[in-house]
């Protein structure tokens, strides 16, 4: 078998979606995109289809490190999400062949379903105490919020006294056995963080995400010891090298890389086991669509140290489409009570609605972050 073609295709909301062909008729699904960044990768998907056109597909470990090496140039979010995506595909690819789900590839599930968590409140958090509790009567045991919208590098106490009451609000509304997520988002700068970490703290979080910017990561140990609830990082992390050094300055609790951004499945379960030897908690980064979901899940489905599963079904940014409506079979992916099953089909467990994503194709996207600005006319973090 060999590898034919690589296809492409820029789908609402905010999506790229990757086909690979071969020449028995075999072929997988992935999901190589970067948020607002959706053209760059996937240019950079079919410059590296010059590595794999002829190839076996099968050799999934020697295609990544012949995407990942011979280029020289490696890591960073263009690359890594564009071999995510392959990676992925590759992953659909021969689970389909053989007729097996990926975890199986893998060494079999450890988990019959995975904990989910949902999204309230918006970029910039209103309403969290009505959000939470509707998705708790929706039957989820955990949901995540932004803690703050901008906030400068040294700002007023009001900024933290606001986000401590949202907090509080979502708190109040749905009792003390919810797991709250709050995002800071790189937001958050360190003269701050310091004091917001702890007046957090009466609420119990289930964690605090992107408490730094990553490039930050290292004033944790110095702003953030002796705190009583996990804190979480590591979608902006690219590679396992990456995920070492901050591993190895035992600051962080629960790592979240994303599936289409740290280079798939071969990746990912690399950074899954390394954490694990740390007595780190997993819990992918996904607010993306339906394979990257399927793909994390097959993760989660393998590593004993993965605890809850972030998926973006009614997320603000997903206009005009949703993670389902891309397959064909929508409850691969639907949520019961919390959790969603584990895919059993073949690959990443989901069959995609090509003539469908054709056709939301001919619309396509253009989909951007926000840009913010604080009241002096410099950028804020988004």
């Amino acid at each position: 078998m060999k590898i034919t073609r690589l296809k492409t295709w820029q789908v609402p909301p905010r999506w790229l979606f990757l086909k690979i062909e071969t020449d028995e008729g075999c072929y997988g699904w992935g999901e190589p995109v970067i948020e607002g960044r959706a053209a760059t990768v996937e240019a950079a998907v079919h410059e590296l289809a010059d590595y794999l056109i002829g190839q076996d597909p099968h050799r999934i470990e020697h295609l990544w490190n012949t995407l990942y090496r011979a280029g020289f140039y490696r890591g960073g979010p263009i690359l890594m999400s564009a071999i995510a995506g392959i990676d992925q595909a590759l992953w659909d690819l021969k689970g389909r062949d053989l007729g097996v789900p990926v975890h199986q590839l893998l060494g079999g599930a450890v988990r019959d379903k995975m904990r989910m968590y949902a999204w309230t409140g918006g970029d910039r958090p209103s309403d969290v105490g009505a959000g939470a509790k509707a998705l708790v009567e929706k039957g989820f045991t955990a949901f995540k919020m932004n803690g703050t919208p901008e906030m400068q590098i040294v700002d007023s106490h009001r900024k933290v006294d606001e986000a401590v009451a949202r907090v509080r609000e979502a708190r109040e509304a749905v009792g003390p056995d919810v797991g709250i997520g709050i995002d800071f988002h790189g937001r958050v700068h360190r003269p701050m963080a310091k004091a917001l970490l702890r007046e957090l703290e009466p609420f119990h979080p289930m964690f605090v995400e992107e408490p730094v910017a990553p490039e930050h990561l290292p004033c944790l140990k110095d702003i953030a010891g002796g705190l009583g609830y996990p804190l979480a990082t590591g979608e902006r992390l690219h590679t396992r090298f990456q995920f070492r050094d901050l591993l190895q300055d035992g600051m962080i609790d629960i790592i979240q890389p994303d599936i289409s951004h740290c280079g798939g499945i071969s990746e990912g379960l690399k950074i899954a086991a390394l954490a694990s030897a740390y007595d780190v908690a997993l819990a992918p980064h996904c607010p993306l669509g339906p394979l990257t979901l399927a793909a994390s899940l097959q993760l989660d489905a393998v590593s004993h140290n993965a605890f809850i599963q972030e998926q973006s079904m009614g997320i603000h940014y997903n206009q005009g489409n949703d993670v389902l409506d891309y397959l064909v079979d929508k409850t691969a992916l639907s949520i019961t009570d919390g959790f969603c099953a584990i895919p059993q089909g073949p690959g990443l467990g989901v069959e995609i609605d090509e003539a469908f994503v054709e056709e939301r194709a001919k619309t396509g996207h253009r989909w951007r972050n926000p840009v913010w600005t604080h009241d002096d006319g410099s950028i804020a973090e988004w």
